[in-house]
């Protein structure tokens, strides 16, 4: 079935009134302060070697917040942000 042009808002709009963690994270919590460190750690990739570009660290850092706080597998985090990003 084909998506309709609203229909990740709406999807987007129906988390947040649900109470989506991430909003509220986000709504409390900077994340943008730890992408020096995070930059910092892991080094830089090699883009003229090809391949599929590198996760952001600041997102990949989130899901692990995520995946802490609630206790979560990586098998059912990976489900998650599937979920609710559109791929």
């Amino acid at each position: 079935m084909a998506s309709g042009f609203f229909d990740e808002q709406f999807r987007l709009e129906q988390l947040s009134k649900m109470g989506d963690p991430l909003v509220m994270l986000n709504k409390h919590v900077d994340f943008e302060l730890f992408r020096s460190k995070l930059e910092e750690h892991f080094p830089k990739r090699d883009k003229s070697k090809g391949g599929r570009p590198s996760f952001d660290r600041v997102m990949m850092f989130k899901a692990l917040v995520l995946k802490s706080t609630y206790n979560l597998s990586f098998d059912k985090l990976e489900y998650h942000i599937k979920a609710t990003v559109n791929l």
